[in-house]
């Protein structure tokens, strides 16, 4: 069951170009670093550190620098690295982490 935050966050999503993907209703992950991603920046906006609204003005550039830069071949499309990189952005925009230390996990995360 969805908070009342969550709902207004995942409804404030529905039918728009950032919208997550659904099947039946329920949302599509393919692999457990999107529902992590997802958690998280519903954890973080939940609790102030960044609004929602901006994490969606990040999510809907991402989309909208991707698509300017794939508009013939869209088949490497994946809404979760949009999402990630939104995510990355909002979290870096309200001070909790900076680049380096997130270009530094991943570094961590790739060895």
């Amino acid at each position: 069951m969805l908070t009342q935050f969550e709902h207004f966050a995942v409804t404030e999503m529905m039918g728009k170009s950032d919208s997550p993907p659904r099947a039946n209703g329920t949302f599509c992950f393919s692999s457990e670093w999107e529902r992590k991603s997802f958690g998280m920046a519903l954890a973080l906006a939940k609790n102030g550190y960044f609004e929602w609204d901006d994490f969606r003005d990040e999510l809907i550039a991402a989309i909208g620098n991707w698509e300017a830069d794939h508009s013939v071949d869209r088949s490497s499309w994946n809404y979760y690295d949009h999402f990630l990189s939104a995510l990355e952005m909002a979290v870096i925009k309200a001070g909790i982490v900076d680049s380096e230390e997130i270009m530094a996990a991943f570094a961590t995360c790739s060895t």
